[in-house]
């Protein structure tokens, strides 16, 4: 018998006796006297067993079978190794048809001596910040570099950005690098499912501005500002407000995201085999709707914020990078190792030194625009050094008839910069010397 039960046995002993009344054996117990009376009766029936309560020995209605407890922990430590206890709670529901509480696996899975993988740290005061009522306002924007394949693939960078109102993940991609391409991918995705955003919350990368370390050129000097990354270029496009955090903290939302997606799409990705950028990016496309169920919110105002693009709006010429250029007096147009020949057109038959827009689309075409206007180009023929510069560095046989691959001499050893990317002389190169002529006056 318990330490309660035996003090009780005793009390009712000297009821029965006579040295205690009802009341007095309630009071003394903590008990009503209906209650007293009831035990009281009980025990002069059973005896002490009466006391004791009636589930003693039983096995509890809502206990788990042993072998159900045997496959859950099996299932932690194999299947789902790495998982949270939350996520494996989910994961056992859909992929195993088990249904059980997440207080229960948890129990389980300490039992078991199996923790949760995930370290969280001790709280700190923070001020909560009021979320913007409406869906669209605000976009949080960042990138994540992780081992999210786990060593099966390289590591990746996953761009995303999420909605401050409701907490959904609009949409993300997997990149090999953090890089404007990836965010201009974003935002286009974006805007063509949703609509364009009334503001971005990023970071001080330098996709989205330029370093106040880095001086001003002279025409940004003249124009009193700086001119904007190609990123910062195309949200003055859309009319979307730039707003920069100074810290991390700040970007406490999507800062959580990435900590949620780094123990989640993690597992996701392992559980589905993903050893591949292209694989690892479907898999997070079907990711992604399951986890705006599950963790999206409502938005305290009904309505989207999103804009909707206007007549006209070619997506192609919009998210592009885009540069400046002066045509050339043969009517070429030089970018990189391209070279574009202008045609005559819209009734004008040159455009030589001409200040034009050059597009270079995200799938790698080229464009050229005079005055909002697309011109006609073609491919023009590559200046004499640059054939020669490739001449040099194309694969030729050895001696011993052995292919010798672009950049490698016939011992084997690279060959200079100067052969593979021909430059200009510099300023104090003896070519750009003044040429004297010595005159013997003797």
């Amino acid at each position: 018998m318990s330490r309660k039960e035996q003090g009780r046995l005793m009390v009712l002993n000297q009821v029965g006796r006579g040295e205690l009344v009802g009341l007095e054996a309630a009071e003394v117990l903590g008990l009503s006297l209906r209650q007293v009376r009831r035990l009281l009766a009980a025990y002069r029936k059973e005896g002490a067993r009466a006391l004791a309560h009636g589930n003693r020995g039983r096995k509890p209605y809502h206990a788990l079978e042993h072998p159900l407890k045997e496959q859950v922990i099996g299932l932690a430590r194999t299947t789902y190794a790495g998982c949270n206890t939350q996520h494996f709670t989910e994961l056992l529901v859909e992929r195993e048809g088990v249904v059980i509480s997440r207080s229960s696996v948890r129990r389980l899975l300490l039992q078991a001596g199996i923790r949760s993988p995930r370290k969280r740290r001790a709280p700190k005061h923070r001020r909560r910040r009021e979320r913007y009522p409406r869906e669209g306002q605000l976009l949080q924007i960042d990138g994540s570099r992780h081992d999210w394949l786990e060593g099966r693939g390289p590591y990746l960078t996953l761009v995303g950005a999420i909605d401050d109102a409701t907490g959904k993940v609009p949409y993300a991609l997997f990149r090999e690098q953090e890089d404007t391409q990836g965010y201009l991918l974003l935002l286009r995705q974006i805007v063509a499912e949703h609509g364009i955003p009334a503001a971005l919350y990023h970071d001080r990368h330098t996709i989205f501005e330029i370093p106040r370390k880095i001086p001003e050129s002279l025409e940004e000097q003249l124009e009193g500002k700086r001119r904007p990354t190609q990123f910062g270029r195309l949200m003055e496009e859309l009319g979307i407000i730039s707003i920069v955090s100074l810290s991390p903290q700040a970007r406490g939302r999507i800062e959580r995201l990435w900590g949620t997606f780094q123990d989640r799409l993690v597992s996701e990705l392992r559980l589905a085999g993903a050893s591949t950028l292209e694989q690892a990016n479907q898999v997070l496309q079907d990711f992604l709707p399951r986890h705006n169920q599950r963790f999206a919110v409502p938005a305290v105002e009904p309505g989207s914020a999103f804009r909707q693009p206007g007549e006209g709006f070619h997506p192609e010429e919009v998210f592009c990078f885009k540069y400046q250029r002066i045509v050339g007096t043969d009517n070429v147009v030089r970018f990189g190792e391209h070279r574009l020949q202008l045609l005559p057109t819209n009734g004008r038959a040159s455009y030589a030194r001409a200040r034009v827009e050059l597009q270079e689309r995200l799938d790698g075409s080229l464009a050229i625009y005079y005055q909002g206007q697309c011109l006609a180009t073609k491919p023009a023929p590559l200046e004499a050094p640059l054939l020669r510069a490739r001449q040099m560095v194309r694969v030729m046989p050895d001696a011993s008839g052995r292919d010798i691959p672009p950049g490698v001499n016939v011992s084997g050893k690279a060959l200079p910069t100067a052969f593979l990317h021909p430059s200009k002389p510099g300023p104090n190169h003896p070519w750009r010397r003044p040429f004297k002529v010595h005159i013997d006056r003797g």
